[in-house]
């Protein structure tokens, strides 16, 4: 009987090589990329995913070529936001080519795969034990997977929708190097803020920028007296870990409505102007990260 130390290399299965050719595909497709932000959160439930949908439609409405990869393979909503649930994937020479909204901001999501609204996402094992083993592993090759196989093409930014969790987060880092730059989601709650903070504690120990917080649900906009009013108790004016507020964003049911229906960002919608202004602050940080990198 074989033992580990008796086995020489990859025992043959030439996984090195294939994680080599995937890394390379991957590189090669950022070669095309701008500027990639990942927008995350420790905390579930703060509006991670229509955050990210509605700065991709700012962007694009300003006419900027953008993507997004929803990176949440169990609760994927991008599809249904930007309005390409449904469509097929069309696969092609250069790899898969992503559908494209509207708005023309090309998507991919574990959504365009799964059959029916109601099909959870699986990993067969003989057992439930080696199901949880492997889950981590396989949920980190897919996402390596969609961002190497998909045909992205020229973007000036790919927006990332990470799912909670500061491993999905210090991943992305890790794929991207300091490629990357994040940004974090909280509501205003002293527990969010808590919660939020550990992600912010682990992005501290990369080389990748942490361009601020975006203060999500900072009130409820009241349709009938036109008023933004306060969704919860007042939270400590401390900032989060000494990061800037990027943008305060009220709930607005209209939004949130349009989102169910792929419609996302309009302007019609009360956020919108605070929207517009959090993706305008962005860019410029990501303009001001570009110079110094060719500095």
């Amino acid at each position: 009987m074989k033992r580990y130390k008796d086995i020489a290399g990859d025992g043959g299965s030439n996984i090195a090589q294939q994680v080599g050719e995937q890394q390379a595909r991957l590189q090669a497709r950022l070669a095309e990329v701008r500027a990639v932000v990942a927008v995350v959160s420790g905390k579930g439930g703060v509006g991670k995913s229509s955050i990210t949908a509605n700065l991709a439609a700012c962007w694009a409405l300003e006419g900027r070529r953008v993507g997004v990869l929803d990176a949440d393979l169990n609760g994927p909503t991008m599809a249904t936001m930007l309005g390409v649930r449904g469509r097929r994937l069309v696969v092609g020479a250069d790899g898969v080519t992503p559908p494209e909204s509207a708005l023309g901001i090309r998507v991919m999501s574990m959504d365009l795969l799964l059959p029916s609204d109601d099909t959870p996402l699986v990993w067969e094992a003989p057992t439930q034990a080696e199901s949880h083993t492997w889950r981590g592993a396989m949920e980190a090759n897919a996402l390596r997977e969609f961002l190497a196989d998909t045909a992205w093409g020229e973007l000036d930014l790919l927006l990332l929708d990470l799912p909670p969790g500061a491993e999905r987060t210090l991943q992305a880092a890790e794929w991207f190097g300091p490629q990357v730059a994040f940004v974090l989601v909280t509501i205003p709650s002293d527990l969010s803020r808590g919660v939020v903070s550990r992600s912010l504690a682990a992005l501290r120990k990369t080389r990748n920028p942490v361009l601020g917080y975006v203060e999500n649900m900072a009130g409820y906009w009241c349709a009938d007296c036109g008023e933004v009013k306060p969704l919860f108790p007042a939270a400590s004016e401390v900032e989060l870990g000494g990061l800037p507020c990027l943008g305060r964003i009220p709930f607005d049911p209209e939004l949130a409505a349009r989102c169910d229906r792929g419609e996302s960002l309009e302007e019609a919608a009360a956020a919108a102007p605070a929207l517009a202004a959090l993706a305008s602050r962005i860019g410029f940080m990501l303009q001001g990260l570009a110079v110094e990198d060719r500095a």
